[in-house]
């Protein structure tokens, strides 16, 4: 993951998208007791990780301008943060071009299917990347 990279989070309720944010947030470091669904205060930020992070959840919100009216957008475009957006089906006007899209689909009670595609070379980059650690790692 890099600082200003956008990761879309799209999945029904309890797939697993603030599982993600959490998994992510441990694996650079921060502190993952603060790490809960922003769906109420819609943003929340992680700062204490090698890459700070915001979440953002727009389940609440009636439309993009809604969303870009809490200055989201400042975190969408040149942050130094990594930035995940539950919900982003809800905003995908708004998100930028080259961006992480996450879709999560339930298989079953605790099963899950993660499905990730990029959208640009920076976040080909990172799925490539992540690709080869995983395989390093012994996982398909």
């Amino acid at each position: 993951m890099v600082p200003g990279l956008v990761v879309a989070l799209n999945g029904q309720l309890g797939s697993g998208k603030t599982r993600l944010v959490r998994a992510v947030c441990q694996a650079l470091g921060a502190d993952v007791t603060r790490v809960n669904s922003p769906t109420f205060v819609i943003m929340q930020f992680y700062p204490d990780g090698r890459i700070p992070v915001v979440h953002m959840d727009t389940y609440r919100l009636g439309d993009p301008e809604e969303f870009l009216a809490i200055g989201a957008d400042e975190y969408l475009h040149g942050s130094h943060y990594l930035c995940f957006v539950e919900w982003a089906d809800r905003i995908q006007d708004v998100i930028p071009a080259d961006h992480i899209t996450v879709n999560i689909s339930q298989t079953g009670v605790e099963g899950r299917l993660f499905e990730f595609s990029a959208s640009g070379s920076m976040s080909e980059g990172v799925l490539q990347d992540l690709k080869a650690r995983l395989n390093r790692g012994g996982f398909a």
